[in-house]
Order: C-alpha cells, then structure tokens, then sequence
C-alpha cells in the first residue's frame, strides 16, 4: 500500500525521487509528495492525484537539494486529499516524515498530543508520528534517532517509515515493522525505498530491514541497522537479480497486458531446474528438508488473499488429487480471527505475490504459535513473507506491476502442481506412468499458453459486445470453478462490472434467477472432468435465454452447438487447465476495461501490495 523512496548522495534528489514514485506508483496512487532539504531549508510539496499532478504542482517551485523523501498514497485514515498526502511536517516544520502503514493506537497518542499543544492539519494517523517524534526529541534532549526508537516503543500497528530534518540535511532515518523496506548501497549514494524498483537503475547492492530495525544513513558512506531495543545489527548486503527492463512497458500500452504475454516465460521459470523429463522427476529444492513432514501430514492448510486465494484452491485440487492429503483452503483475513484449530501435524501454505500481505502474515504467526510447519510461495526475493516461513519455493515470475495479478496466478498454480507432485512421488500415492504422462505435459504448457495468447484478438472482438454490460455470471467445476472466481474477480477489478464466480451446479441454487437476455454468461467448459455435468447447466442457462460465452477444448463440437460465443483452447491434463483456461479471461477483462475507458493498470481504490489489515 503505499509507495516510499529517499535518495542521500551528490546527485539532485528531485529527478531520482520522481521517477522512483513513477515506479512505485502501482502500490498508491490517489495522492503524492515529496520533501527535499537545501541550504538548511526543508521545502515539502504534494497534492491529491497521481505522480504526474505532483510533477505539474512544482513545475515553479524550487525543488533543489541532494537529500530528499517521496511517497505515494493508497488511502486508509483520511481521503484523499492534499492535506493527508504525505510527507508531514512537525509543527515548527524541522521534520518532515512519510510513512505505509498503520498506527492502530493513533487516537490516544493524537489526544495526548493535543493536550501537549500540537496541532494537526490532516485526518492521518501518521500525522501523530512525526508530532510524537518532535515532542520526544524536545523534551527528552535526545537526537532524532533516539527519539524515533523511543516513539516506536510507545506504537502500536504497522510501520515503514522515513525521516529527514533540516538541523541535519546529511541524514536520512529509516524504520519498518511490518511493511517492507529495503536499502540501496550505491557509490557514494544511498537509497531507501518500499521495494527495489525505484533503485535498480543505480545500484543491485541492497540491504533489506527486518522488523523492529532502524537504519541510519549519512552523506559520508556511514550506514548502520540498530533495532528499536537499540541493540546494533551487522547490515547484510545482497545482489539484486531484477532486471531494468522487467519493470518497465517493453512497448505495450499497459503493464497488465505485457504481464499476460509474459506468462509463457514465467510459467517457464517457476518450472525451471525443478522438472527432469528425461529422469521423470519433480523435485522443489526449497521444502527438501520438509517433505517428511508432508509425508506424515494429516492436513494441509492453504492461507491467501484474493487471486492468491484462488490458486489456493487449484491447489486444493492437486494435492488431494496427487498427494492425498485432506486440504483447506482458507482466506487469510478470516483465518485467525476465528480460534482455528491448528495441530503440530499440520502444514500450512501460505501464498502471496507481494509476500507482504498483512492478513497472510498474521495468518502465518498465528499458525506457527501453535507449531505447525508454515511453507511460502511467494514471488519477491527477500520480502516478508519468506522471512517469516519455515521453508518454501519462490515462484521467479519476475516483477509485477499491474494492480490485477495475471502471471503470479499462473506461476502460483505451477509452484503448487509441482510441490504436489513432488509429495506424491515420495509418498508414492501417483503411478509412473501418471508421473510421466502429467511432466510431459507441464513442459509442454508454456507452448500451450503461447498458443492460447494468439486468440487475443478474437476475444477483443467479443469483448466490444459486452463492454457496456452490468454483470458478469462465471461458471466452473472441479479444477474449473477457481478459474471463473479468478475471471470473475479479474472483470470486476478492472472494468467494474459486476461479476460472480461460481459452481456451474450451484447456479440453480439462486444465481439462475438473475439470468435474462442480458446476462453473459461465461463457463469453462473444457472436455475433462465434469463435463456432460457442465453441458447441462449450459442448457439450462439457454433456456433462459442467457448469453453464453464458453471456454472450449480445441474440437469440441457439442458446446460449440451451444454457446453464442467461444474461445477455444489446447488440450492437456485436467489438472492443468487452469494454467490454459485463466488467460483468454484475463484478456476478456483487459479488453472490457480498455474499451471502457478504465485506468487497467491503476483500477480506483485497489493496491498492488495490501501491507495492512
């Protein structure tokens, strides 16, 4: 939620700052700012609106200085506005602060502040830390650094957080819990920011914080960690593997799309040096040292958000159909706010994109409270999430910018087919001949895929029909029905329609009431599993006169007879198709939101990295 950057060095800090908000942007973006020190004068400026607005707003204004902070904003106390758009000041504007997170204990810390005589001009709750700040360096006479660590104490919540101030224009103060944070070790400059993106450009050697750590940055080179226990931790420096290239358009008009033509690849690399064909073997090097757990797991509990959620359930299919291992599936948010019942016995999956998400991290500390093994699929080297778990395997689809998750679902669905696998050859619960009939057919999915993304403008053609509709009905079964949740929540996000993800058998237990002449209705019909099943709920929705737009096996004569509409698909193994089957739904949304004049890549009200709860 919210983006961060902060540059200290040689260099004008206004160009740098810019372009890291730019880069940033996918994670807030209803407001922006930036605060930039020279000549002991600290100058701040921001606005309600986008990076671009902020770019206009001080297009006059003096913006020189080699230090400075910038933030963009994905709005949780206050609207948005140019009040609550950070950075804040302190009131006698030495300090100025930016922050992504939460202060759950605002309210009473803000009172307090008040009564001391502060006075606040935003509805924020991070508006209190940089007051709490102050009030602490006054009145204890301690120094800036030392006042942060004492303030930190003294909060409750969620926290990324930077500080500069004008008595000292040669520092720059981090901190984090929670939220992620990482360090740029350039030459003879110094970065900070929410995640590597905006530093890549000029430097790979990064440090990232753990929680409850303070890094203090000054213009000499000197770069300590301390923890707010003021205890001082050696900064360990890693290389960056993210390229440039990967974080920018590559020449299309959208992130979103550029994402979906990307999936060939990163379903290639979530795959790459984990499947040997030629020796019929799936090994996940990451849980090697856990498999005996799986093998002697009574249970396996999958925790997740949103599309995360989604492959959750995919994955719910796999390893019951492969390992046979009982699976729940659960949304993180819910999990631990209903005294679940966790055995040591058990595992747990979590998944994440981001590896940031606050419910799923809340999930995981819950569940490893009670002793169950935690296992992470994630897609951010060196974020939260993979800290936080006993073991896991990275999904390497590369960065993604797009606020509605396209590639991560896809390689999510990969990492969990093939960890499944992998349990189910030691357990022996799968026959080789299985074994090899469903690897050669994993190598065979990115051509697949490739294949499936050359139906684009046909579904662009489709897509100019409905467009102006106002809702959405999409149907599944079996390893199907996550996929029309996943279409349905893609519609939904990005071109705000409303649309619903559900059971094909379930429609007639209320959903079908809704079905008119103007209902589409959107089913993946492909020729596994249920499939008469399915042809029958299709009928059913003719009946009714309902608009059908089918998702077909390539040959497929029956349900062609019967759709108004259909994108036809390669064939493979039931439990693979939704690596097939979501991309022609991704390309149906993107091309309603485009057609619909909608922000693909910045859909209103939504970030990429949801870092609070």
């Amino acid at each position: 939620m919210c983006g961060i950057v902060a540059y200290l060095g040689n260099q004008q800090a206004f160009p740098i700052l810019i372009k890291g908000l730019h880069r940033l942007e996918y994670r807030g973006y209803d407001s922006a700012g930036i605060a930039i020190i020279e000549n002991k004068e600290l100058n701040l400026y921001k606005c309600h609106g986008k990076v671009a607005d902020l770019e206009k707003y001080v297009k006059q204004s003096n913006t020189n200085g080699t230090i400075g902070i910038a933030h963009t904003r994905w709005a949780t106390h206050g609207g948005p506005s140019d009040m609550n758009a950070h950075p804040h000041y302190s009131n006698n504007k030495d300090i100025a602060l930016i922050h992504n997170g939460i202060i759950e204990n605002y309210a009473y810390l803000k009172q307090e502040l008040i009564n001391r005589g502060y006075e606040f001009s935003s509805e924020t709750d991070t508006e209190v830390l940089v007051h709490l700040i102050d009030d602490i360096r006054k009145h204890e006479q301690v120094s800036l650094v030392e006042a942060l660590r004492i303030a930190l104490n003294e909060v409750i919540g969620t926290y990324a957080i930077v500080i500069i101030s004008k008595d000292d224009p040669n520092t720059l103060i981090g901190a984090r819990k929670g939220s992620p944070m990482v360090v740029g070790v350039g030459k003879d400059e110094m970065f900070i920011a929410s995640d590597p993106s905006p530093i890549i450009e000029y430097t790979k050697n990064v440090v990232y914080l753990n929680d409850e750590e303070i890094t203090i940055i000054k213009r000499n080179g000197e770069f300590k960690i301390l923890t707010i226990a003021n205890q001082e931790k050696t900064p360990y420096i890693q290389k960056l593997e993210m390229q440039l290239e990967s974080i920018e358009k590559g020449g299309f008009p959208h992130f979103m799309l550029k994402e979906i033509y990307e999936q060939p690849r990163s379903i290639k690399d979530s795959m790459r040096g984990r499947v040997n064909i030629s020796k019929e073997i799936v090994a996940l090097g990451g849980i090697i040292d856990y498999e005996e757990k799986f093998l002697n797991a009574k249970r396996i509990i999958i925790v997740a958000c949103g599309t995360s959620y989604h492959a959750g359930l995919v994955g719910e299919h796999l390893f019951e159909d492969l390992a046979r291992i009982p699976v729940e599936v659960e949304y993180a948010s819910e999990f631990r706010y209903r005294n679940p019942i966790i055995y040591e016995t058990d595992i747990v999956i979590a998944i994440s994109q981001s590896g940031e998400t606050a419910d799923t991290l809340a999930a995981i500390e819950l569940a490893k409270s009670k002793g169950a093994t935690i296992i992470g699929i994630c897609n951010v080297v060196g974020s939260s999430i993979p800290r936080a778990t006993h073991a896991g395997s990275y999904t390497h689809a590369g960065p993604e910018i797009g606020v509605a998750s396209t590639k991560a679902f896809t390689a999510q669905v990969t990492v969990l087919a093939l960890m499944a696998l992998t349990i189910a050859q030691k357990k022996g619960s799968i026959s080789k001949s299985k074994l090899h009939e469903i690897i050669t057919e994993i190598e065979n999915i990115p051509v697949k895929v490739e294949q499936t993304l050359k139906l684009d403008k046909k579904i662009k053609e489709i897509a100019k029909t409905f467009a102006e509709a106002r809702n959405f009905l999409y149907l599944g079964r079996g390893y199907n029905f996550p996929v029309a949740l996943e279409g349905a929540l893609k519609l939904k996000e990005i071109s705000y329609i409303h649309a619903e993800g559900y059971p094909a058998a379930e429609m007639k237990h209320g959903p079908i009431a809704l079905i008119d002449k103007d209902m589409p209705v959107v089913v993946i019909a492909t020729n596994k599993g249920s499939y008469e099943k399915v042809i029958s709920n299709i009928q059913e929705v003719k009946a009714r006169k309902g608009i059908i737009i089918a998702v077909i096996t390539e040959g497929d004569t029956t349900v062609r007879n019967l759709a108004d509409y259909i994108i036809e698909i390669p064939e493979t193994e039931e439990m693979l198709v939704p690596l097939i089957a979501t991309i022609p739904l991704q390309l149906l949304a993107y091309h309603i939101a485009v057609l619909r004049g909608c922000n693909v890549d910045q859909p209103r009200n939504l970030a990429k990295s949801v870092t609070v709860e």
